[in-house]
């Protein structure tokens, strides 16, 4: 009686979840195996105990056994007691007796389809019995009825639901390590794992942003506010509608170009119009408008730009006619304004048609383009597919947590890729609200922002972040959860103001535009100091070894979020080798968290010695007590380069630093030949410290 029950309950479940089962035929049950679920709604274990064999055993805890007492009775099951330590002896005994094991590691259902701490007792059950320890995801019941999922979603009866069986692993135990060590170290490989089979069973292939908009719209309910800017917000209703709108005006002013230059600050308009040129299969090359004329002409001439959208109003605004004129000498620009001008009743009419359709983008080409601000004489295009920026997303969701209650607050420019992937795309495909600021400079703004708009996630460079440190009041920041430095290196006394004004621990990480960008990332389940993190779930790394440099070596790196390849000024697409070439001198420890030494390009060679200039500056932020630091080097005719150290500190002296360095047990090589103190420290457009230009000044001995 209970097989036939079985059977039905089975068959409705596949029709109403339309539940689809991944590599359950890898798993090897002629021995004793521990499967491992994530645990996202109270479905999770009934749709186990309909698609395991009849002789898997369940561990639940008793409160969950008590109301899921009907499934128990026809299953083998152990009922524990997380408070009790004997409860692990069943659970030994069980498999040495031969039975299998499905127990949720996380010991509680999530409230985000993310990951939570797992619990030492599996890593101990894995280390002690030997078993295969089989990693299970579930996706789509966090969405159902039955998941405690909080906050203003769109809820569904009957969600889409995938079970993925991942790689199988077994732990074994280690000589002369304790066993409170190997359980920890033991928890943290399980968690690396599920994080690593959750990122891939929510990866893919041939992605098109437009379409994971819409069915972003889908899951979260077109009537959600979905992003804000300084003159309006929107739903995802009419974003969608006005990118079918703009899309449609776009295709028959564009023609058969198929890159368009676009050149707009953070705000809905931007969006609405990248979103547009993703639907219509356009490639964007977003614009930097902090750059000169002479540099945004060599963007547009080594991507084949000939056309650029901007708008009017921000032209204006922000005093940039100098760059439109420049640029109309050899790019045509399009103004927005003038588009919405030209919109007719039919227009509208058909957009709104598709969007009812729910029609999406079926473009066989799905990239975009943004641009180095490196040492180069002219810049670089990046091209990032959009299969680039969905995997590095994906990549960051498999280590933290969004929920729904949760506010972006995004003040980095759409031409940082930062800006772009972790602050734009990210909560757009995710349903998460994102206020867009048109510039990261207004720090008394942007913390009033943050207070006003209870912003839980900010994203921000160390520069920025200790701007909004200084300026904003103790309670700016009460709502924030998440706050991500990334750019440039954090300094340390940017992190102890956050730490001791507003009780905020902020998490540094670390990337490159040619990654999508992310490549690491401290969490808080993963989180140490002065380190930037792990790598992400699906990135590959190895260190190459580099003379003169005694530990650590110079990073490589594969994955899914690495660059399709480069434009190169005058030579057109160069496509990524197999190994990325960060440019960076790395340490990695035991544990997998990532030290950045310095840019091999951040090395002065004085006396044949390899000196860091980023170690100069360090130390000159602690002898000193602040972080208004920076270093070059200068070539010179009889120690082969020296170097200088720039600051907008009056009162540092050389004497000073001399001593410093003595008292610390410093080589001499680390002394600058001299201390420049200059009004400001030049920055760029994404708030890293501009070399380039402070290079120049010592060249002209500035």
């Amino acid at each position: 009686m209970m097989g036939l029950i079985d059977f039905l309950l089975k068959v409705l479940l596949r029709v109403w979840f339309r539940v689809q089962i991944r590599g359950i035929r890898s798993i090897d049950f002629s021995q004793p195996v521990i499967l491992t679920p994530n645990h996202v709604s109270l479905l999770d274990a009934v749709l186990l105990y309909l698609y395991m064999p009849a002789n898997v055993t369940f561990v639940a805890n008793t409160d969950i056994a008590k109301k899921f007492a009907l499934f128990l009775k026809a299953r083998k099951h152990i009922t524990v007691d997380p408070m009790n330590p004997y409860s692990i002896r069943h659970m030994i005994r069980a498999i040495h007796n031969g039975e299998s094991l499905v127990i949720f590691p996380e010991g509680r259902i999530t409230t985000t389809g993310g990951l939570m701490k797992i619990y030492s007792g599996v890593g101990y059950l894995a280390l002690r019995t030997g078993a295969a320890v089989y990693p299970v995801i579930i996706q789509g019941l966090e969405r159902s009825l039955f998941s405690y999922l909080k906050g203003k979603i769109k809820r569904s009866l009957f969600p889409k639901v995938t079970i993925t069986v991942g790689t199988p692993f077994t732990l074994e135990k280690k000589q002369g390590v304790s066993m409170k060590e190997q359980k920890t170290l033991a928890s943290d490989f399980i968690l690396r794992t599920l994080q690593r089979e959750l990122f891939q069973a929510r990866c893919k292939q041939q992605v098109n942003l437009f379409n994971e908009v819409l069915e972003a719209a889908n899951v979260h309910g077109a009537g959600r506010e979905i992003a804000k800017d300084i003159t309006a917000s929107i739903t995802y209703r009419k974003l969608l509608i006005s990118s079918y709108l703009l899309g449609h005006r776009f295709r028959s002013l564009l023609g058969d170009k198929q890159t368009v230059g676009v050149l707009l600050p953070n705000s809905i308009a931007h969006v609405v119009t990248l979103l547009s040129l993703f639907r219509i299969g356009k490639t964007p090359a977003i614009l930097n408008f902090s750059l000169g004329v002479r540099t945004l002409l060599d963007c547009c001439e080594t991507a084949g730009i000939d056309t650029v959208l901007t708008s009017r109003q921000f032209i204006e605004k922000g005093k940039l006619g100098h760059l439109v004129a420049g640029l109309q000498e050899s790019v045509k620009v399009i103004y927005l304004e003038d588009v919405r001008e030209t919109i007719s009743l039919l227009d509208k009419l058909t957009a709104l048609f598709l969007y009812l359709l729910g029609k999406t983008s079926a473009a066989s080409s799905n990239e975009l383009i943004l641009f180095t601000s490196g040492s180069e004489s002219k810049p670089k295009g990046v091209v990032l597919t959009h299969d680039n920026l969905y995997a590095n997303i994906q990549q960051v969701l498999s280590v933290i947590d969004l929920t729904a209650r949760d506010k972006f607050l995004n003040a980095l420019p759409m031409f940082h890729s930062f800006g772009l992937t972790a602050g734009t795309i990210l909560p757009l495909i995710t349903g998460v609200p994102v206020y867009l600021y048109p510039t990261p400079l207004h720090y008394k703004v942007i913390a009033e922002l943050c207070y006003d708009q209870n912003v839980t996630i900010l994203f921000g460079t160390s520069t920025f972040l200790a701007g909004y440190g200084r300026f904003a009041h103790p309670y700016d920041f009460y709502a924030l959860r998440y706050v991500f430095a990334g750019a440039e290196k954090l300094k340390d006394d940017v992190r102890q103001l956050w730490q001791d004004k507003f009780g905020v621990r902020i998490f540094e990480g670390y990337g490159a535009t040619e990654t999508s960008p992310i490549l690491s990332l401290n969490t808080p389940l993963a989180n140490k100091k002065g380190t930037v993190g792990r790598l992400l779930p699906g990135i590959q790394a190895r260190l190459e070894p580099v003379e003169g440099i005694a530990e650590g070596g110079h990073l490589l790196v594969q994955g899914p979020n690495v660059m399709k390849g480069y434009l190169i000024h005058g030579k057109g697409f160069v496509p990524a080798e197999e190994w990325y070439r960060t440019g960076d001198l790395v340490e990695m420890d035991e544990a997998g968290f990532v030290t950045i030494k310095s840019r091999l390009k951040r090395f002065a060679k004085v006396g044949g010695e390899m000196v860091s200039l980023n170690l100069v500056e360090e130390l000159a932020m602690q002898c000193f007590g602040h972080s208004e630091f920076a270093s070059v080097s200068i070539s010179d005719a009889r120690k082969g380069e020296r170097i200088l150290l720039y600051t907008t500190d009056p009162s540092a002296r050389m004497d000073r630093y001399r001593a410093y360095l003595a008292e610390n047990g410093y080589s001499p090589l680390l002394l600058p030949a001299a201390i420049r103190v200059i009004e400001h420290l030049p920055l760029l457009g994404s708030g890293k410290t501009d070399y380039v230009t402070l290079k120049q000044f010592a060249e002209k001995g500035e």
